[in-house]
């Protein structure tokens, strides 16, 4: 998957804004621009089927469905009228 970032490059130093100062304000200028921003996309991403998907797709062991089988009947004897 392709990444898109926006940057937006430092300005071009002027003559009274050459050296140091020029290096130090766009240094501050990218910091902030990073830190303070908002997106946050590791927070968007999904990271991996959750357990609808799971309930939905991956077949139970036959452990387990001999255990459902057995609740089922359980339950069918259990709601069935008595004479």
């Amino acid at each position: 998957m392709a990444t898109i970032t926006s940057a937006s490059f430092p300005r071009p130093a002027t003559r009274s804004e050459t050296g140091l100062l020029a290096e130090f304000r766009a240094f501050w200028r990218t910091f902030v621009a990073k830190a303070f921003n908002p997106y946050r996309p590791e927070l968007h991403y999904m990271r991996g089927p959750g357990p609808a998907w799971r309930a939905k797709h991956v077949a139970l062991s036959p452990a387990v469905q001999s255990m459902l089988a057995e609740i089922r009947t359980a339950k069918a004897h259990k709601s069935s009228p008595s004479a």
